[in-house]
């Protein structure tokens, strides 16, 4: 799935050095690549003096020749509706301020979210999975990042301006506040829902202009206009992840934790990432669509550990297993007010700024006794949990590759079946094609749930990176364009997630030259070999250098990290353009490789793997360190009928043949009859293809 896992978007500019420390949510991450394409963007338009301006989604839809019929139904009523009633809220004497800011993220700055804290999306229209919104009195926007631009476009209302995160001339939020706002403005967002290193920012530069964060504490603005009509909170139950898949009991992952907290002086650490409090307590949950995660905060100390979640989620097997390993219970809404207790106690706290939410570290800060002699009552430090998850264990290996397996062969049955209508000329929806992936899937041991929304794009759908078909506005599959098909799912003992770009009929040679000058990236980076202690942004340029060579690209990241049966993205690992993420790539660590190219109202192709990160046996060992490279999780063909093999070299030949003889020995076993056939056709060699 096409996303950086620091690409998701907070309401301020993250500076580099807190990029190093964690791919935490960011806003517009710059690149110098895109200095070549500065006129090209769709959503910009050029003043007399020069200048980048941004546009309206009105606007971009008559330059685009769209109309609101084009994509979901223009909410321009509904919205002007809900701008009113929440420019009517800021002028009440318990909230007083001239503009609010609304994120993606939750309490959590989880990337998918339980229905019911969708707050951006209810208000705006746009339902993609980053963004952020920014209302004042008279002016509203909306900053999303490349992977939704053409998305944002139909589903905006007139009321929203579009800004193009990352493109030339696009402000940041504080920017554009700075210059829209008078001097002296109050400037509101909820404490819960920004991180405090983003809330710290964006105080910071929204002073320029002597304007005041406030911190609208005891409700969040847009739930007060969405009512009774909003979501109820999630109760789904809790469940325990097997040590046979987890690999590390509790007790074990807890007692690591707290050689980190006496390592550094502390007395206790807030975990509030969703993913991390999962993996500490081999617990999985439901709250959240796609994740198997629930909502809950952790605070372990030197000799105790405290999970805050709702009770009724929490069955008498978890109770069991958590009392085990010496974790107490209390409610979630407690977090606040135990990390108020334990300032007024004088504990020294080990908080992760860059995920805790500022609610929590601003009543821990507030409730501190007076500093004295200098000193310190926190740690603010990433998560000591954060790498040790992102490093997979035996167990997590195993697991990952078994599952793995079992979704190739649901593809490969998946794959024929549709190929099969296709050609018979069959009306299918993109709806009704990610449907019957689904049931595919279905039929394999340990499935729970996709991964995330099947991304099933025909045509000029494809263009569209993170695209989500709905039967009200989708087009069907045929043969005269280039289906692209990203997707994965949840199993028991692993995560999956896999990218296939076809093509049904005959494609024409642009298309073929696109999608293997994208393989040839694939290649690149699969083979790539590097010392240890990399950042993944220094193997960005391998996956990017086929493509730049006829100058093309394309706006994400070529590779997240994945949990293993936990988040589809994790971090703190990337493979990105995006160089502030320093964190190095390691033995046991997860990642997509995904390059791809989207041609706007044509066609995108999107070629992803996850891969594994192993050591490599070399015949030396400069300076005395390791050496890794990756190792395949996916197993799945890739369309020979897309390659121009007079563009690939003899290296890149093998390359495709000696993976598709790997699908076949490995997936062959588990499939029978035409589906057999099917992946016994689509793994031949290039040469066997081509003459």
């Amino acid at each position: 799935m096409a996303i950086d896992a620091a690409a998701r978007l907070s309401p301020s500019l993250a500076t580099a050095a807190f990029l190093a420390r964690r791919p935490a949510p960011t806003l517009f991450p710059y690149s110098l690549r895109r200095r070549l394409h500065l006129f090209r963007a769709l959503a910009s338009s050029s003043g007399g003096d020069g200048r980048i301006v941004a546009l309206s989604s009105s606007e971009l839809r008559k330059r685009r020749g769209l109309s609101s019929s084009s994509g979901a139904a223009d909410p321009a009523s509904a919205g002007d509706e809900k701008l009113r009633s929440l420019r009517r809220l800021f002028a009440r004497p318990d909230v007083a301020i001239d503009a609010y800011i609304v994120p993606s993220q939750d309490a959590h700055q989880s990337e998918f979210i339980a229905e019911c804290f969708m707050r951006r999306a209810y208000l705006t229209g746009f339902t993609g999975s980053a963004g952020t919104a920014v209302v004042t009195k008279d002016k509203a926007a909306l900053w999303t990042d490349g992977r939704y631009f053409l998305q944002a476009e139909k589903e905006l209302s007139h009321e929203w301006t579009l800004m193009r995160s990352g493109n030339h001339g696009i402000p940041t939020t504080s920017e554009w506040l700075n210059d829209v706002l008078p001097s002296g403005c109050r400037v509101g967002i909820d404490p819960f829902l920004f991180s405090f290193d983003a809330a710290e920012e964006l105080k910071d530069s929204i002073s320029n202009k002597n304007h005041e964060l406030v911190l609208v504490r005891g409700m969040n603005l847009v739930d007060e206009i969405w009512g009774d009509s909003r979501p109820k909170p999630p109760k789904e139950p809790t469940r325990v992840h097997d040590i046979r898949y987890a690999g590390i009991d509790v007790a074990s992952k807890l007692s690591f934790t707290r050689s980190h907290l006496a390592e550094n002086g502390c007395d206790a650490v807030v975990i509030s990432m969703l993913d991390e409090v999962a993996w500490l307590l081999n617990m999985r949950g439901s709250d959240v669509p796609h994740s198997p995660v629930f909502y809950s905060y952790l605070i372990v100390e030197a000799s105790t550990a405290t999970l805050f979640v709702d009770s009724n989620k929490v069955s008498e097997d978890v109770l069991r297993h958590l009392e085990k390993a010496g974790v107490k219970l209390k409610p979630y809404e407690a977090i606040v007010s135990e990390v108020e207790r334990l300032a007024e106690k004088g504990a020294k706290l080990w908080l992760d700024s860059s995920s805790v939410n500022a609610a929590i570290v601003t009543a821990f800060k507030s409730s501190c006794p007076d500093v004295e002699n200098g000193a310190v009552h926190a740690v603010y430090n990433v998560s000591p949990v954060t790498l040790a998850k992102s490093v997979k264990n035996e167990a997590e290996i195993e697991g990952m590759k078994n599952s793995h397996l079992r979704d190739a062969a649901a593809l490969a049955e998946f794959w024929c079946w549709l190929e099969k209508e296709v050609c018979k000329k069959v009306p299918l929806t993109e709806v009704e094609v990610a449907e019957k992936l689904l049931e595919f899937r279905q039929k394999q041991d340990g499935f729970i749930e996709t991964s995330f929304d099947t991304i099933s794009g025909y045509g000029a759908n494809g263009a569209i990176i993170h695209y989500r078909p709905t039967p009200e506005d989708c087009s069907s599959v045929g043969r005269d364009n280039l289906f692209l098909l990203d997707s994965g799912a949840q199993y028991t003992d692993g995560t999956t997630d896999i990218t296939r770009t076809v093509h049904f009929g005959e494609p024409s040679p642009r298309q073929k030259e696109c999608f293997t000058r994208v393989l040839q990236g694939h290649i690149a980076l699969d083979v790539a070999v590097f010392p240890e202690r990399t950042p993944g942004f220094v193997l960005d340029v391998l996956a990017r250098s086929s493509l730049w060579k006829i100058g093309l690209d394309y706006r994400h990241g070529t590779g997240h990290g994945v949990g293993a049966a936990l988040n589809v993205h994790e971090g703190p690992q990337s493979i990105s353009y995006r160089y502030g993420n320093l964190t190095a790539l390691q033995k046991g660590m997860i990642v997509s490789n995904e390059p791809g190219y989207y041609e706007d109202n044509s066609f995108g192709i999107r070629i992803e793997n996850l891969l594994l990160i192993k050591e490599l046996n070399l015949a030396n060992s400069f300076g005395g360190i390791s050496y890794l490279g990756f190792e395949k999780l996916t197993f799945v063909p890739i369309q020979s009928k897309l390659i121009d093999t007079s563009l690939l070299s003899p290296l890149e030949i093998n390359w495709v043949n000696e993976y598709h003889e790997e699908v076949w020995k490995k997936v062959s076993p588990m499939l029978s009859g035409d589906s057999q056939d099917w992946l016994w056709k689509n793994t031949r060699p290039l040469l066997d293809v081509t003459h």
